[in-house]
């Protein structure tokens, strides 16, 4: 898909009919490939500390491979609003399985708890979603900007290392990006990992 034409929102809106579009079957098969793959990747075996996501509106769902991140001895998080910093997010240590709430958008997270908040600085990669990406590692998210905002901050030699999760019909050709976009180290499809052209 080319976005030449297109703005940014109506390209948000087409790659989330795409990936909504995706079969319960497809859904399942994808997780299942990620979770065969991803785990034996470089970046995800010397990382000890990982953040990931719970799969909402469509998105490549990562619970398969938190079981067996969490099975091969590695600390999982996943991101929380920040109740402080509007649109920004905090990590929480996160067991598979374990009880979750619901946030303002509709997404389960893990209730606040601050002694298990995850340090930036003690995450070795971080699993995001995404709406679309190009072969230049570009990501587009939701739109709120919250993981942009989030990592926008750090310095480029201090921020974990980012992968993106998505399903092979979410890329394009090339994204419009802005100068607050986040790059990403790597986009992982269930078909395996995308080289990057940048």
């Amino acid at each position: 898909m080319s976005v030449d034409t297109l703005s940014r929102a109506a390209c948000r809106h087409q790659l989330r009919q795409a990936r909504r579009a995706l079969s319960p079957e497809q859904q399942k098969q994808a997780a299942i490939s990620l979770a065969r793959h991803l785990p034996d990747h470089t970046l995800v075996q010397h990382a000890q500390s990982v953040a990931l996501y719970i799969a909402n509106d469509g998105e490549l769902d990562p619970h398969l491979l938190a079981e067996v991140l969490h099975t091969r001895g590695k600390r999982l998080a996943l991101p929380v609003l920040h109740p402080f910093h509007s649109q920004h997010l905090l990590f929480l240590e996160y067991l598979p399985g374990q009880p979750m709430r619901t946030n303002r958008y509709g997404i389960p997270e893990p209730d606040l708890d601050k002694t298990r908040v995850v340090p930036m600085a003690e995450l070795d990669l971080i699993l995001l979603p995404l709406v679309g990406f190009d072969n230049a590692g570009n990501r587009m998210g939701m739109g709120g900007g919250f993981y942009d905002r989030t990592l926008g901050c750090l310095d480029m030699g201090a921020r974990p290392q980012l992968i993106g999760l998505a399903h092979e019909c979410q890329r394009v050709d090339q994204l419009p990006v802005a100068p607050w976009d986040v790059p990403m180290d790597a986009i992982a499809t269930a078909g395996g990992l995308i080289d990057l052209a940048g």
